[in-house]
């Protein structure tokens, strides 16, 4: 249960912040000899997404209520944008996936990208690139004369944004809050749409996400419902804690968004994968 607890606030922290919750937890299960790719682990890993995605709709939804439940048209606009984001990252995501399962672990009994989240070298490769999109993005908006000041997304910038979403989805480190900001502040969305439509997407991505880990961890225990029974607990306890350390890494998360420190995120990034890429070359 403390391992539970200690996850829990790791991935509480991280998860809002655009420097990849997931390789921060996956290094965190390693140092304290627990096995990421375990059924029962990424199944705690998506339930912690769950307690973060309880955070963004409590945090978020004052903004989302005025920027866009404040009309018919509003809504409209939103849930199209909502929509066609989402299904190009089930699009990219999901061709991915299939491709890497299919294809790249074709040799394997039963494939599931899941198996390669024990690769601290994929991990640190995704952390720099996820590093150095969100550092150029800050760099870029920090040198505009005129910050974007449009609020309503354009079918070009939400469809972009679904897509690189799309790509972060098999990749740990590749951080999704960072990768799909990072995308609106290049494509001129004003910062403030940049965030509220990154996070509107993550409470719509997770509940697939825990449905398809729970499915993973049924059949790992061959179709046995019973088999289950011990990952629920350590998954409440998770939700819980993820939600409460989720709440303060957002309110943090705005206040450097807001202030032009963007670029800050990607720095971290990509100290964080030569740390990882360290410990993988010492063997660890």
């Amino acid at each position: 249960m403390l391992h539970v607890i200690i996850l829990a606030i790791v991935q509480g922290l991280a998860e809002l912040l655009p420097v990849s919750s997931s390789a921060h937890v996956i290094v965190a299960e390693r140092l304290m000899g627990l096995d990421p790719s375990a059924p029962d682990m990424t199944l705690l890993l998506v339930m912690l997404h769950t307690g973060t995605m309880l955070a963004v709709i409590v945090y978020f939804w004052p903004r989302w209520r005025r920027a866009f439940f404040s009309s018919g048209p509003e809504f409209r606009n939103f849930a199209v944008a909502l929509i066609v984001a989402t299904f190009l990252t089930a699009i990219v995501g999901g061709g991915i996936t299939e491709l890497i399962e299919k294809v790249v672990m074709r040799r394997e009994a039963h494939a599931w990208v899941e198996q390669l989240f024990n690769r601290l070298d994929l991990i640190a490769g995704a952390l720099a690139a996820a590093g150095l999109f969100t550092l150029w993005a800050g760099v870029v908006e920090n040198r505009r004369r005129q910050p974007a000041a449009a609020l309503e997304l354009t079918p070009a910038q939400y469809s972009s944004i679904g897509a690189v979403q799309g790509l972060c989805i098999p990749f740990r480190g590749f951080s999704r809050s960072g990768a799909t900001i990072s995308t609106g502040l290049l494509g001129r969305v004003a910062r403030s749409s940049a965030e509220d439509f990154s996070f509107a997407l993550a409470v719509v991505l997770t509940p697939p996400a825990d449905a398809r880990e729970i499915w993973r961890l049924y059949q790992s225990q061959h179709h046995h419902l019973a088999g289950m029974a011990p990952a629920a607990v350590p998954s409440i306890v998770g939700v819980i804690c993820a939600f409460i350390a989720g709440l303060l890494a957002l309110k943090w998360l705005s206040r450097w968004l807001e202030t032009g420190r963007w670029h800050f995120f990607g720095i971290y990034c990509l100290f964080a994968a030569a740390v990882v890429a360290y410990l993988h070359h010492t063997g660890f």
